[in-house]
């Protein structure tokens, strides 16, 4: 820092003082800037071209839905009302919450567009199963393409 210092005073005397100042910030800044990153840190695409690429039920739920939903099914209130998944009747029947991820309800978007009748089903097996639900009569991709 000392050198760096004596350089700017040597500049003082020969440029005028706008010039130092420009090097001197720019030097200066220099000495503080971050190194660049060692690796590639790019998290991985949730979606390719407006299509989810996650296969299985906990990353679908993970990467879809649990933003609203919360990370145990628990839902939310506040800005809007989130529904409860955890220990839910209303998911008795699979075509519910199917028909649901497929068309939206109320606040909810659809996504009949971005999930195959596979990520629907695996989804929706998933929340069934889980978060206190006990369902265990399983949802297929045939029975989604019905309700598309």
């Amino acid at each position: 820092m000392k050198r760096l210092m004596n350089r700017i005073r040597l500049l003082a005397v020969r440029a005028p003082a706008l010039v130092v100042f420009k090097f001197a910030v720019a030097t200066i800044a220099a000495q503080f800037a971050l190194p660049a990153a060692a690796s590639d840190t790019t998290p991985p695409p949730l979606s390719e071209g407006g299509h989810f690429v996650e296969k299985d039920g906990a990353a679908l739920y993970g990467a879809i839905c649990q933003g609203c939903h919360m990370p145990q099914g628990q839902g939310a209130k506040g800005a809007g009302m989130y529904p409860a998944l955890a220990a839910n009747p209303r998911l008795a029947s699979a075509a519910y919450p199917a028909y649901t991820v497929l068309h939206g309800r109320n606040g909810m978007p659809g996504f009949a567009e971005r999930l195959s009748d596979e990520q629907v089903a695996e989804a929706v097996n998933y929340v069934r199963s889980h978060f206190g639900n006990h369902y265990t009569d399983p949802l297929t991709a045939a029975d989604v393409a019905k309700l598309r």
